[in-house]
């Protein structure tokens, strides 16, 4: 047996330590290669669109009636309440006529004296006028003889046109004067009620003097009217309201149904108005009156003066392509999109239409089926590699 040779040292696994520095670079490589951007993703798709405006409104009846007192006098208690049902013809209040109040002695004294002088007054009235007529008779008589100039007939014409001036204002003042004294004569025992009816059916709505108090004629008393015939009114900005057109749909949300009502712009009133905005702007607006078109028994909690949340349809298409909002922002003067192809971010100008509030018309740039990234904002670059996630 030969002994073994001592510098003889094969080393089986000197390349181990060379592997795994090439395993950590690979490694390493792997770690530090950037990873794709992980962005929000929603297709182009062809659909109905519709472009709306969203306004505060507030529901009231078509033909709503004041009832107002048509004498002074003492109302009686009125017995209606707001939503009693009411019939043409039915006696809403009833009213005792003041009379009036007898004057004492010296005033009753004074007021047969003012009588007496406007008597007086009227017949000497009278007797002037007569005097002026019969000077002007014989003035035109001499004037057609080439007596007397044409300056002094026409001086005599003017006293007898004051003389008739005269006796009509002393016919008035003894009216007056007779009249003073008629109405402050003795206190009928009988006074005659009046009684106020209703003008059509419906209910009561409001009632503004309910228990018994003295009234001045026109007093109102009584709101009434039809509560199941309504309208809605719409203040719109003076531009939206110029692009509508009668028959435009309207949808009535957050009125306190389960479902929005349907309805259609009937009337843009052709005045505007100022109106002082939250933030202090002066605005110029309009009303828009549309009819409730959805039946009557969807809606039989919604009332008078009711507010509701109009969506006014002022664009619509059955078939276009669009996009999100979120899709599409601003480079200068233009917009853009960003496009996902081959697993990168691509840059793409668009041209958008119409909006939704949710979804944009894509005129140009984009294709059916395209996939878009929603909300690219700065961390998104153009060639990017990115990670969609579809929403």
């Amino acid at each position: 047996m030969s002994a073994s040779n001592p510098n003889k040292n094969p080393k089986p696994f000197r390349w181990l330590p060379y592997a795994g520095v090439v395993v950590l670079a690979v490694l390493l490589g792997f770690g530090l290669r950037p990873r794709p951007a992980t962005v929000e993703t929603a297709r182009a798709a062809m659909g109905p669109l519709r472009a709306t405006v969203s306004e505060e409104g507030k529901t009231r009846i078509r033909q709503r009636y004041t009832v107002s007192s048509p004498v002074t006098g003492q109302l009686r208690r009125v017995p209606f309440k707001p939503g009693a049902e009411i019939t043409p013809g039915a006696v809403l209040a009833v009213i005792e006529p003041m009379a009036a109040t007898p004057l004492d002695p010296r005033s009753r004294a004074l007021a047969e004296t003012r009588r007496t002088a406007a008597t007086a007054a009227l017949e000497k009235s009278r007797s002037a006028y007569v005097l002026a007529g019969n000077e002007l008779h014989r003035m035109e008589k001499m004037f057609e003889a080439r007596t007397v100039s044409p300056q002094d007939l026409e001086t005599v014409q003017m006293r007898e046109t004051a003389a008739a001036r005269d006796v009509i204002a002393a016919e008035g003042a003894l009216r007056a004067a007779e009249a003073e004294l008629a109405e402050a004569g003795p206190v009928s025992a009988a006074t005659k009620l009046i009684e106020v009816r209703a003008p059509v059916s419906g209910r009561v709505l409001h009632v503004f003097q309910e228990s018994e108090r003295p009234v001045t004629a026109g007093t109102p008393l009584l709101d009434v009217g039809d509560p199941t015939d309504l309208e809605v009114v719409i203040e719109l900005l003076s531009r939206d309201g110029a692009a509508l057109r009668a028959g435009t749909a309207v949808e009535l949300e957050q009125w306190g149904g389960p479902k929005p009502l349907a309805a259609r712009v009937r009337l843009v009133e052709p005045a505007a108005f100022t109106k002082i905005s939250a933030l202090g702007v002066e605005e110029q607006r309009v009303n828009v009156v549309a009819d409730i078109t959805t039946p009557l028994t969807e809606r039989l909690a919604l009332g008078d003066n009711f507010r509701v949340e109009a969506r006014v349809v002022v664009w619509e298409e059955p078939r276009v392509l669009k996009v999100p909002v979120s899709a599409l922002f601003r480079r200068g003067s233009d917009w853009s999109a960003y496009v996902v192809r081959d697993g990168r971010a691509a840059l793409v100008p668009v041209q958008a239409g119409r909006s939704s509030g949710t979804e944009t018309q894509v005129l140009s740039g984009l294709q059916e089926g395209d996939e878009v990234i929603l909300y690219p904002g700065d961390r998104v670059k153009e060639g990017e590699r990115v990670s969609p996630v579809k929403i």
